[in-house]
């Protein structure tokens, strides 16, 4: 094993780091990881691998991409990366070393893996518990810092005063959970990111009256490509530049908003339809969870489809409390509404939407 002084980077484990309240050198990571692999519940699997994977000589490890939002992948990180990530996050949201945190997502994705990296890094005190749409009913401790996926914000509404601050990611927050969180004592975080960025490289504030901007974390620049897309530049996280499928606002150097993703448009009759921005609209009267997406039509070449995961609502009645919205354009309102049981989703609950909609083709 290369030597502590040739390797300071993941070698160095805060000494403040506790996992379920137990201190952890990094001598102690492989054996823990081996242990939790070999005898761990299946949920703990993942976090034994990353533990191995964190002890080993490797200075690189491999993170699976979810899929909502495309074919999964495979992608190359490096170690320094997740720990330059890692103290973006911790000066961002100002952690501090000793605070607490919750580790709630699956540590197959990077989200889990760099609750881990910043617990190690930053010194904190990291639980964790089976993930589930309902994390906070399984713990009644307090905490500092959580991440979640809408689903679980969701759910956990009722538990949110033990949280001091929560960021979300993983899929757009929907207008009527911001309103939710909005009344709330919980500082909650909307964040941007990808596997590609190492999670998280902006954040936005739920509760502020500006919420419709992400603001990019120290040492992050943002352009746009001439489709009007975000492109990313973090050396400290990424050696190249990073040109997205999300169609953004810029607003200035540091600041931008989310539209949509350029791959999902629409174009129905001529008219170009971006999805996300119109699922924004009519998230106000939604209930269930919900998409829009486009379907092969003979006379407008694609039409605009609601798909909603609830077999027994009445179609008509969805249509008529569309129609009734005025901020839509005619154009705006879904020529179908397909309703069904359940969505194809990810193992932490983002939808799959390619793969909810091969279920109806």
């Amino acid at each position: 094993m290369q030597s502590m002084k040739a390797n300071p980077n993941w070698y160095n484990i805060h000494e403040a780091f506790r996992l379920n309240g137990i201190r952890y050198a990094f001598e102690d990571l492989g054996e823990i990881g081996y242990s939790l692999v070999k005898e761990g519940e299946d949920f703990e699997i993942g976090i034994g691998d990353f533990l191995m994977d964190w002890a080993s000589e490797k200075p690189t490890l491999e993170v699976q991409t979810s899929g909502s939002t495309g074919t999964p992948k495979t992608v190359v990180l490096k170690k320094a990366q997740m720990i330059n990530s890692a103290r973006a996050t911790g000066a961002h949201f100002e952690l501090s070393e000793g605070d607490s945190a919750l580790l709630c997502l699956p540590c197959t994705g990077i989200a889990g893996k760099m609750m881990l990296v910043r617990a190690m890094v930053l010194g904190l005190r990291l639980d964790y518990v089976r993930p589930s749409s309902d994390p906070l009913s399984d713990t009644s401790k307090g905490y500092d810092f959580v991440a979640m996926v809408p689903l679980q914000l969701q759910n956990s509404l009722k538990h949110l005063d033990r949280i001091k601050a929560l960021i979300v990611g993983g899929a757009p927050v929907s207008v009527m959970l911001r309103n939710q969180v909005k009344t709330l004592k919980t500082q909650v975080f909307e964040t941007y990111g990808m596997t590609e960025t190492i999670t998280h490289i902006a954040s936005k504030k739920l509760s502020d009256e500006s919420s419709r901007f992400f603001r990019v974390l120290p040492n992050v620049n943002i352009s746009q490509d001439d489709r009007g897309c975000l492109v990313i530049d973090a050396p400290n996280i990424a050696e190249d530049s990073i040109n997205t499928n999300d169609l953004v606002d810029l607003v200035d150097e540091n600041t931008f908003q989310w539209l949509g993703r350029a791959d999902s448009i629409i174009n129905s009759g001529g008219v170009k339809l971006v999805p996300e921005q119109i699922e924004e609209k009519i998230s106000e009267v939604m209930t269930h969870r919900f998409f829009l997406t486009g379907l092969p039509d003979e006379k407008l070449g694609q039409k605009l489809v609601l798909l909603i995961e609830n077999g027994n609502l009445d179609k008509t009645e969805v249509l008529e409390n569309l129609t009734k919205l005025k901020n839509l354009s005619k154009y705006e309102i879904p020529k179908e509404v397909v309703l069904l049981e359940n969505f194809a989703e990810t193992s932490t609950g983002k939808i799959l939407r390619a793969d909810t909609v091969q279920k109806i083709r």
